[in-house]
């Protein structure tokens, strides 16, 4: 193995990343090394491309960035045993304390003292990344790479979709980027009907009927609200997922929802937001879910076995492949454009 590898870096405070040789890193003690076999961009890694507010009071660069991965494990550091060399893993990227209050109540994906792959540490964009044992998850031999590195974000898909009832329930997903389009694909696995959609982008809308939407809206061009009116005669949704951190497209979502439904709320709002919570959430007596990372380890072993039961239509979501990152600059423009799915890359050549 190489002493050197690629890697993309946020190498200064400034917008973009660069493509850097980097050393090839040493597992510490309760680390392993793993040879990276496909790892995706999300929309956390957007956000420190672009170097938004977020990013500027959150990342210290230099930093390999990126966090979503599969690959197959070449080296352990001292005192692992529960992980070994060949083990095909992904990864749980959110690293937890295991001491703090919320930690000793099992609620471990809301740890007071998280720390982030490639946000508040070195990331895996490169051939070789470091993976703390304890956030390991070993993956079936026979699951594809590209399946395997989307588990992390799935598993917020899937925490979205699945905080409530949701078989044979009306569900509207606000949203259809690279995450709404995962909840389409969890709520339709899971029995969802009918899944009505609104999304801008003539792009994602396309997409998100390649994944399964019963109903497609452009709510630039219709009104949301009396689009699922019409098609729920008048009930509006039993279910509403947001993805999109729009703060229209909350209200819109609220105000589609029946009295007594389920909210699940997983999109970032860019600013504070007002609504009318008398009208739109206290009298119709919403029940409010807000969703961030996974619960551990238990949407692991969902979202592990949604995708080998074959019912996920994850293919039409992977929209780019890039192998190795020289491409990496297009492939962030392009998802800054919303022109995209999910992108994912395969870093080595061979």
């Amino acid at each position: 193995m190489a002493e050197k590898m690629p890697a993309i870096v946020k190498t200064k405070p400034a917008y973009g990343a660069e493509l850097v040789e980097v050393d090839v890193p040493k597992p510490g003690p309760g680390e392993v090394l793993i040879k990276v076999l496909a790892t995706s961009i999300c929309g956390t890694d957007l956000h420190i491309y672009e170097w938004n507010e977020w990013a500027q009071s959150r990342i210290k660069p230099p930093q390999i960035m990126g966090h979503e991965v599969a690959g197959e494990v070449i080296e352990v550091g001292p005192g692992v045993d529960t992980i070994q060399v060949g083990d095909y893993i992904s990864a749980e990227t959110h690293i937890v304390c295991g001491k703090c209050y919320a930690c000793r109540h099992n609620r471990y994906h809301v740890c007071q003292n998280t720390k982030i792959f490639g946000v508040d540490m070195d990331g895996v964009f490169a051939e070789y990344a470091i993976v703390p044992a304890q956030n390991a998850w070993k993956n079936p031999k026979d699951m594809p790479p590209e399946y395997a590195s989307l588990q992390e974000p799935l598993g917020n898909a899937v925490d979205t979709v699945l905080a409530g009832p949701i078989a044979g329930r009306s569900t509207l997903i606000t949203g259809a980027g690279p995450l709404g389009l995962l909840g389409i694909a969890v709520a339709k696995a899971s029995g969802a009907y009918p899944v009505i959609v609104s999304e801008p982008s003539e792009f994602r809308r396309n997409l998100a009927k390649k994944v399964g939407a019963d109903y497609v809206i452009n709510p630039f061009e219709e009104d949301p609200v009396k689009a699922v009116m019409d098609i729920t005669d008048g009930a509006g949704v039993e279910v509403f997922l947001e993805f999109s951190g729009a703060p229209k497209a909350l209200e819109q979502g609220l105000a589609a929802t029946t009295p007594g439904g389920r909210v699940s709320l997983l999109g970032l709002f860019p600013r504070d937001v007002t609504i009318d919570f008398n009208n739109l959430i206290i009298f119709k007596a919403l029940e409010v879910h807000g969703i961030t990372g996974r619960h551990l380890w238990e949407t692991w072993y969902t979202v592990s076995s949604l995708i080998q039961s074959g019912k996920l239509n994850l293919d039409p979501i992977i929209t780019h492949k890039y192998r190795g990152f020289d491409k990496f600059e297009e492939a962030f423009e392009l998802m800054r454009a919303g022109k995209t799915g999910k992108v994912v890359f395969f870093p080595h050549k061979g």
